[in-house]
């Protein structure tokens, strides 16, 4: 509401936005002239209380203030809780016992659409009564007749996409039925339910019906009762049996929906129907019906994605339905703003290698991540999350320890300052004690003393430990940083680059060095050093690429190519002849990586299982959420998203 003074010259008012009643009496007269009563008209609508004004209708009859605010919120119709600014324009023109005056509505419209028209107030003179205002719905627009009443039409944009990296659409308009019950049908609630389970368990897929007979019961003899929505393609795996049980029945319709149910989908999040929640936030943005991005890029970007709504202004009568009245005749439009069509957001996404990201965590019953980054250029080709596509981004936003995968970190750092070469014999005990702490390997496995090439392939924990003294918190903390951990990044998309452990003494310094202690990680941070490796120098990661993120991290210095030649021939062994060797006849070319096995609680002996690795313009880190060791869990998920990968 326009909550400022009161000007008599200008005689300007705002129409509260509720158009409050307030109880009036039948008015007398206000002031000597026509343009005393149009101020008190115009202040009186403002205030919601119309006492110092007369009325008469357009037959002569009086008629009550009260009455006359009622009508104008009735005649208002949508348009009764928009903000309104009404101001007279200039003097009346007075013609004995009547007169006209000019007015212009200015009226805020959902979407803070402005639109102003004018109308004519007129008023009368009586001899014993003075100057009243004649009202009429034309007070609010010139078109308007006794019955009518002002409609808003909210005209949607049509939603952008979100492309890959070639530019075409991973989102959009794809066929989805959903299914349904109307009551009136069913014959046999028991029969219908067992058939459905039936019928859903066949696409793997569960739909509590537990509640069915409630819903049935509360709902109209029509009613459509929905139970789910399927994607076409699985709908047509069990569209007869379905179709075969009484009581079912189907709409068909179209949808923004990704290339499958999983795609991407703790990244790119879903595009709904705006919840009551939604519209509460945004009331002058969204309305009901209208479809709005949850999670994701769909709710980060959604603004720009879905583009601005046009308004349409028209003449509702009793009749009148959406944009036609009952006799098939347009209704009639006073106003229209055309709506604006969304902008895309342009992304890094690969689809071949998103869908073997995918189908690679497909049959995971344990939390997975799995993030792709091209080495040639560090863009984002994969981001998957499972099972079930998840809703959570570990992908991006996990904060765990990376265990052994951070022996290729920490052993850049050891080859870079020449703390040992590949062949350097380092002891590989069953145990190392720092400071009094205990430190084991995996099995409690030893090697004894043998090339540091092969402590790194088999993944010696009390190796790394040996040599973390005279590899140092600095030269940890180098190396780390060397790789674009830790840093600030700028992806477009809510991201953790990494924490390095402090590494402030000795127990932690060991622990940091095999990538345990306070260090943390996410795939999305591994994926990246990973590529930093292959590809000899860090480069931030890039996902969105329009909009561009307005901060990138900056490249990162050339990496020692001594060090990260040798490092590279050591992350072939672990596949060649260390713990991961069945990812040695993978199509595709050769592999390079690193196991991990990380604790992440003193609690439990359960432990989150990584893989690291790239082959050829592809690097990437899997982690499978207390999946045990690397080679257990980890490797084959690896070995099926290559193997994908290759067929794609």
């Amino acid at each position: 509401m326009h909550r400022g003074p009161y000007r008599s010259v200008r005689r300007a008012t705002a129409a509260a936005a509720a158009l409050a009643l307030m109880t009036g009496v039948l008015a007398g007269c206000s002031g000597d002239g026509p343009d005393g009563t149009l101020d008190d008209f115009l202040a009186g609508w403002r205030g919601g209380d119309l006492s110092k004004v007369g009325f008469v209708g357009a037959d002569g009859g009086k008629i009550a203030a009260p009455d006359v605010l009622t009508q104008i919120k009735t005649v208002s119709g949508d348009l009764a809780k928009q903000p309104l600014t009404v101001t007279a324009e200039g003097e009346p023109k007075t013609t004995g016992d009547d007169a006209t005056s000019t007015v212009k509505l200015d009226w805020t419209l959902p979407g803070d659409v402005k639109w102003s028209n004018q109308s004519t107030v007129r008023l009368t003179k009586r001899n014993a009564d003075g100057w009243r205002v004649i009202w009429e719905p034309t007070v609010l627009h010139s078109d308007l007749e006794s019955g009518d009443k002002l409609g808003v039409r909210r005209l949607s944009g049509d939603r952008a996409s979100i492309l890959d990296a070639a530019g075409k659409p991973i989102v959009t308009p794809r066929t989805v039925i959903t299914i349904g019950v109307e009551p009136q049908r069913v014959t046999d609630l028991a029969k219908l339910r067992a058939g459905l389970a039936a019928e859903f368990k066949k696409i793997g897929v569960t739909v509590d019906t537990a509640d069915l007979a409630d819903r049935l019961k509360n709902a109209d003899p029509t009613d459509f009762v929905d139970l789910i929505t399927l994607r076409e393609p699985d709908y047509n795996k069990i569209r007869t049996g379905l179709r075969a049980l009484e009581g079912t029945v189907f709409d068909k319709q179209e949808r923004p929906l990704a290339p499958t149910r999983v795609f991407a989908r703790a990244l790119l999040g879903t595009v709904d129907e705006a919840t009551a929640e939604d519209i509460e936030k945004s009331p002058q943005t969204l309305t009901q019906g209208d479809t709005v991005g949850h999670g994701g890029l769909q709710q980060k970007y959604d603004a720009a994605l879905r583009g601005t709504p046009g308004v349409s202004v028209v003449v509702a009568t009793g009749t009148e339905t959406g944009t036609t009245e009952t006799d098939g005749a347009p209704a009639r439009e006073l106003f229209k703003t055309a709506p604006v069509a969304g902008k895309p957001v342009k992304t890094t996404l690969d689809v071949p290698t998103q869908l073997a990201a995918d189908q690679a965590l497909a049959g995971e019953k344990q939390p997975t991540s799995l993030v792709a980054v091209k080495v040639s250029d560090s863009s984002v080709l994969a981001v998957a999350n499972g099972p079930d596509g998840a809703t959570v981004n570990t992908a991006l936003t996990g904060k765990v320890a990376p265990g052994s995968t951070f022996k290729a970190v920490s052993a850049y750092g050891i080859l870079q300052k020449k703390v040992a070469t590949p062949d350097t014999p380092v002891a590989c005990p069953k145990t190392a004690t720092v400071a009094g702490r205990q430190f084991k390997n995996s099995h409690d496995e030893a090697l004894g003393t043998v090339p540091f090439h092969i402590d790194f392939a088999k993944s010696c924990n009390t190796a790394f430990v040996g040599l973390s003294g005279k590899l140092g918190a600095d030269g940890l903390r180098a190396a780390t940083e060397a790789v674009g951990l830790g840093g600030k990044w700028d992806l477009g998309v809510e991201a953790f680059s990494g924490k390095l452990s402090p590494a402030d003494t000795p127990t932690e310094l060991a622990a940091a060095t095999f990538g345990q202690g306070a260090t943390a990680v996410s795939p999305l941070a591994m994926a990246s050093a990973t590529a930093a490796l292959a590809r000899g120098q860090f480069k931030q990661p890039r996902l969105v690429a329009d909009p561009a993120p307005a901060a990138p991290a900056a490249d990162g210095a050339k990496l020692d190519p001594a060090a990260v030649t040798a490092l590279r021939k050591m992350m072939r062994e672990v596949v060649t002849a260390g713990t991961a060797t069945a990812l040695n006849d993978v199509p595709g070319g050769a592999v390079h990586g690193k196991t991990g096995t990380a604790e992440f609680s003193e609690a439990t002996e359960d432990t989150h299982s990584w893989f690291i690795g790239y082959q050829g313009d592809v690097a990437f880190a899997v982690m499978v959420q207390k999946g045990g060791a690397g080679s257990e869990a980890a490797v084959p998920v690896v070995e099926r998203f290559l193997r994908n990968l290759a067929k794609g």
